[in-house]
């Protein structure tokens, strides 16, 4: 795959400098240190914190997060005291910058329960060789492609520049989607070099940098979570062009991640921090703006460093019908909210995406990708024991609006 050795710099205007939730290409070659031999300290250090740990269950809940939408269950599981009512103990979840930070943080030991990008987190079981574990999914939905106000069309976007948060991240799996529908070829390029007409150029930006890009025409769009998107409205600087929920029904942006250690020893714990993650998303379901008021800034847990417009555009959306109207939502027989939250994670979406990902340009070493059997992954990856008994609890997916079963038909319509 090409490497790219020059990228544009941005300045950083964001409202908040703590928001770089996404990888620079630093990071991303950090992370993708984090196999064999470079490795074994991160490792070394994972297995001794998890030696010191009591063997049983009264290991406390240790939450790393990144300043996103995607992390509202856990966020207002620990707000609303879900894991103690599970008799858990609790500590203040972490805010992690970067991609790269909560992946060598969750490596090392130092937080036990995450989210992770649903392509992420095969990164880190088949290429960095962790035992990292998919035990239910964390929200679907809640992201977006932002526009200059001038591009009317994915067409549009030929000869351009793209951000994108992460090369392993759904958002470039369903730009790259978009894109091939529409004719155009994605490729990483060196800031100079020339783009051709059938050409977009992907640039990897933290979302705290997107809205300033597209507000100075660095990128003529990008594609990410929550709230940047509605960042981008709310300043007049953008427009949506596609939810991403619309081109792929109902996917999975983060997945609720936890160690296989920790499952392996400790069932019961990941259980009960399985149970009040479920129990978490049920809750947000049906309090959207008082979760919106929740994680803002200035919020009783101020958990974000979000003001509270973008956070209700996105988790109490009320224009969904105008989106209709302006032709943003190509189905609306769907039925889908901006963002929405249910737990099971279907292993046909996990076997799709392997798919997508084996035929999406990627940077770094790939190999371990071209290997992956998506019927392996599905099965390997994923423990969905904790997640069914959970749903148990709460009535079962239709408390999530969603059909009774364990199955479904993958829906990609770009």
């Amino acid at each position: 795959m090409p490497t790219t050795t020059e990228r544009p710099t941005y300045h950083h205007i964001c409202a908040s400098s703590s928001c770089d939730c996404s990888m620079s290409r630093r990071d991303w070659l950090r992370v993708t240190t984090i196999s064999g031999a470079a490795a074994s300290p991160l490792l070394r250090a994972g297995d001794a914190h998890a030696q010191a740990e009591t063997r049983g269950d009264d290991v406390p809940v240790r939450i790393g997060y990144l300043p996103i939408t995607d992390a509202t269950p856990l966020l207002v599981a620990h707000s609303q005291k879900l894991f103690e009512a599970e008799g858990l103990r609790n500590e203040k979840p972490r805010m992690f910058r970067t991609w790269a930070q909560i992946i060598e943080a969750f490596v090392a030991g130092q937080v036990n329960v995450v989210h992770l990008l649903s392509p992420t987190t095969m990164f880190v079981r088949y290429g960095s060789g962790f035992g990292a574990k998919v035990v239910a999914w964390n929200h679907i939905n809640g992201s977006a492609l932002a526009v200059a106000r001038h591009i009317h069309s994915v067409k549009d976007l030929g000869g351009q520049q793209v951000a994108i948060p992460f090369w392993y991240s759904i958002h470039n799996v369903v730009l790259q989607q978009l894109l091939r529908a529409n004719g155009l070829k994605a490729v990483s390029k060196a800031r100079t070099a020339t783009v051709a007409a059938d050409e977009v150029n992907l640039v990897v930006l933290p979302p705290a940098e997107m809205v300033s890009a597209l507000a100075s025409k660095a990128v003529a769009g990008y594609i990410v979570a929550e709230p940047f998107v509605a960042a981008a409205e709310i300043s007049g600087v953008g427009k949506v062009l596609r939810f991403v929920g619309d081109v792929w029904q109902n996917h999975a942006c983060c997945m609720l991640t936890l160690a296989e250690r920790d499952i392996t020893e400790r069932p019961e714990w990941a259980q009960r921090v399985t149970n009040a993650v479920v129990k978490a998303q049920l809750w947000t379901r049906s309090n959207q703006l008082a979760t919106a008021k929740l994680l803002a800034s200035n919020g009783e847990g101020r958990y974000t460093p979000h003001g509270l417009p973008a956070l209700s555009k996105v988790l109490s959306a009320t224009e969904m019908a105008q989106y209709q109207r302006d032709g943003v939502i190509r189905h609306p027989e769907w039925n889908q909210r901006r963002i929405d939250f249910q737990p099971y994670p279907y292993p046909s979406y996990t076997e799709a995406l392997v798919s997508a990902l084996q035929t999406t340009h990627l940077e770094g070493n790939v190999d371990f990708l071209q290997k992956l059997d998506p019927r392996f992954v599905a099965q390997d990856l994923v423990d969905d024991r904790f997640v069914r008994q959970a749903l148990q609890q709460v009535g079962g997916l239709k408390a999530f609006g969603q059909p009774e079963g364990f199955a479904r038909k993958e829906v990609i319509a770009a």
